[in-house]
């Protein structure tokens, strides 16, 4: 063959290949981060940078497309392998809603939040709300959950005596074995965690490394849980301070009744009411004087039957500068605060709306009373208000407020309203199961609790188990497409504000112990017995869990005894008494550092997320910027197992160290730094049983 036609060969195949291109799609990305959208949280009228990258002249064009408007981007610079589009967009007051086209030579596909597709999905659109910013202090930060009776005793004089009064049909339980494990029947029992506690135990919180308190409620309730309120203006004086003691508890009780017993004192004292409020107050203050910030629990959908409002167990009735109840007469100011059903049965009627049918838990008819509606907006407004000055609400059961979906987006919006100008710094996450997208448009909350986009899927993952120990799913553990398909979608339901702050649990007051679930045992305290929660615990994986709550987007929040080995079916074996002096010092050693690990390194925070590699039992993923890249990877198999992974994408040069800054196994941890090698954009991870590791590029 003559030259002249070889050059000729190689011109055809040139042509050819700028025809039909290697289209290099790992090198293809975009997010809500800083990199790729700046300001992040931009307000009306302003100008915002979006940016794509691709691989480096492997494009011919790339396209911003927002409804009507598709525009060309220009290429803003090349770095290392990778060449960055741009486009700039002034932003209304509307959302806006985007996603990239890409051109390359007779290819075309499309970019969104799952990733490249050669359909269109206008699901995973890239989503903007102008004017929608999350406080700064709480993105990323690390949260502590504590439920306040079994977290620490710390003033004796404050405690629930025994038949103090009467509660679901028997008297109350003073425990005072605090290691004592909770009842199968433990709503009524009280061992003494207070106020006082909360604030005797700061310097270990501080010292451990929690930048957030979450208390669950503490307002005025009969259980030990409160989430049945009983006066939503003052802090339960059995939390509080008790001055005036109210006597003697009778022996003997009439009717059931608890109006013969000392609680009537006590909790409608004006004076222990009022130096319970002036406590929370002063702990408050010394949060704040510590650089921290205090959550509080917010229980607006239901009350309690307890309440001065409905008053159905007769506290109230005479007690000086309390209205009758609704549940004592049909001319009580609070008739329309309830929904009765049956009128014709007054005045002994208990036909009235209970939440999900508890007839302790009478729920709020805001539609039929502007005063309630007003008067518990006032009480959102009041505690993120000086003096108390809290820096936000978790809501409970959120969605279910209301008797109509628009009615419950209507009251979220002016509870935004009342809470952001009185606090604009406040934080509001709802509890929330299912995808939260229409609440999380910039109007309503905040963030939820993160249990579809973290919980979950890193709990089947891991230990194929549901959330309450009830199931145990084989085919779930360790597998990569639940966990990867799991995570990709719930993520694409969080504008990026509201990610940062996603509040990421692995246990809390209404599931079980996630080091419980790592024995697969299925089952409940009340069948099961406290000891089978603790048999065939796995702490490898337990450890595995804590690594991605802390190298995951959201705010890692660490249900109290969890640092410190606890155990526990669900509720109430989840609400063990924490260990004081039992601790498990290497579990508690092991959160110190990790959380270390998460507060010195930003891009933890606000780095963006991708996955490197995910089979059967593994997983690994990226934190990332363009200044800093860290690698983490878990190994939840029995054996030894070799991880062969692709890292150039996340910006880590092809030949490079990374170091090693945490190193978990199935008996223990270790900070000790170790170099690996990077070559060809590629790294060879071997990792132990139960295991996971964080690297940082040097």
């Amino acid at each position: 063959m003559y030259l002249e036609d070889l050059e000729i060969l190689e011109k055809k195949q040139k042509y050819i290949n700028s025809l039909n291109p290697i289209l290099n799609k790992k090198a293809i990305f975009s997010d809500g981060t800083l990199t790729y959208r700046n300001p992040m949280e931009p307000e009306p009228g302003e100008t915002v940078t979006i940016r794509c990258r691709t691989g480096k002249n492997n494009v011919d064009s790339v396209y911003f497309i927002s409804g009507q408007v598709r525009r060309r981007m220009e290429k803003e610079l090349t770095e290392g392998p990778f060449d960055y589009y741009k486009v700039e967009i002034m932003v209304g007051k509307e959302p806006l809603h985007y996603f990239f086209e890409i051109n390359a030579g007779r290819i075309r596909c499309f970019y969104n939040e799952r990733g490249i597709s050669k359909d269109l999905q206008e699901y995973y659109m890239f989503s903007i709300v102008p004017g929608f910013k999350t406080p700064d202090w709480a993105k990323g930060a690390v949260m502590y959950q504590i439920f306040v009776d079994r977290f620490c005793n710390g003033d004796p004089t404050n405690d629930v005596e025994n038949r103090e009064y009467i509660y679901i049909k028997e008297g109350t339980q003073k425990v005072d074995d605090w290691y004592r494990l909770p009842d199968a029947m433990d709503v009524r029992s009280f061992y003494g965690g207070d106020l006082k506690g909360v604030m005797d135990k700061l310097d270990y919180l501080q010292d451990l490394g929690v930048e957030v308190v979450y208390l669950n409620p503490i307002f005025v309730s009969p259980s030990n849980h409160k989430y049945d309120i009983q006066d939503y203006d003052y802090v339960d004086p059995h939390f509080g301070v008790i001055v005036n003691d109210g006597g003697e508890t009778l022996p003997e009780w009439e009717n059931d009744n608890a109006r013969a017993s000392k609680y009537i004192q006590r909790v409608t004292d004006r004076e222990n009411l009022e130096a319970s409020n002036e406590l929370l107050i002063q702990l408050i203050e010394e949060i704040h004087r510590r650089g921290m910030k205090i959550i509080l629990d917010g229980v607006f959908n239901h009350c309690g039957s307890f309440n001065k409002w409905l008053d159905r167990e007769r506290i109230y009735e005479g007690a000086q500068g309390y209205a009758p109840g609704a549940y004592v007469s049909a001319d009580s100011p609070y008739r329309n605060f309830f929904k009765f059903n049956n009128e014709h049965e007054w005045p002994y009627n208990p036909y009235y709306d209970g939440w999900w049918g508890h007839d302790t838990l009478p729920k709020l008819n805001y539609e039929q009373s502007g005063e309630l509606y007003d008067y518990v907006l006032g009480v959102a407004r009041k505690w993120v208000s000086p003096p108390f000055s809290a820096d936000g609400w978790r809501l409970d059961v959120a969605a279910d407020l209301g008797h109509t979906g628009e009615f419950n987006h209507k009251f979220w919006k002016d509870f935004r309203r009342v809470v952001k100008e009185a606090n604009p710094q406040a934080l509001i996450v709802a509890e929330h199961y299912g995808n939260p997208g229409a609440w999380l448009q910039g109007d309503e909350w905040d963030t939820v609790m993160n249990y579809d986009a973290f919980m979950e899927p890193i709990t089947w993952f891991l230990t194929g188990m549901e959330k309450h120990s009830d199931e145990f799913r084989p085919d779930m553990l360790g597998n990569p497409e639940n966990l990867v398909g799991a995570l990709k979608h719930h993520m694409s339901n969080f504008l990026m504000p509201s990610m940062l702050v996603a509040m990421n649990e692995l246990s809390n007051h209404d599931h079980s112990r996630f080091l419980t679930r790592t024995n697969h045992v299925v089952g409940r305290v009340g069948r099961m017995g406290h000891q089978k929660a603790e048999e065939g615990i796995n702490k490898g994986i337990f450890r595995e869990a804590v690594v991605a709550q802390f190298t995951m987007p959201g705010a890692p929040t660490i249900y109290y005894g969890d640092e410190a080995g606890l155990c526990g079916f669900t509720d109430p074996d989840n609400r063990r008494s924490y260990p004081w002096g039992r601790e498990d010092l290497e579990l508690l050693g092991f959160h110190k550092e990790i959380i270390r690990i998460h507060r010195e390194n930003k891009v933890l925070t606000f780095g963006s997320i991708l996955l490197l590699a995910a089979e059967q039992n593994m997983v690994s993923y990226a934190r990332f910027d363009r200044k800093q890249q860290m690698v983490i990877a878990l190994n939840n198999r029995e054996e030894e197992a070799v991880m062969d992974i692709s890292v150039w994408e996340t910006g880590i040069p092809i030949e490079c160290e990374m170091e090693r800054l945490m190193l978990t196994t199935r008996d223990g941890h270790t900070t000790e730094p170790e170099t690996y090698r990077v070559r060809e954009g590629r790294m060879e991870l071997k990792l132990p049983p139960f295991s996971a590791v964080i690297l940082r590029r040097r």
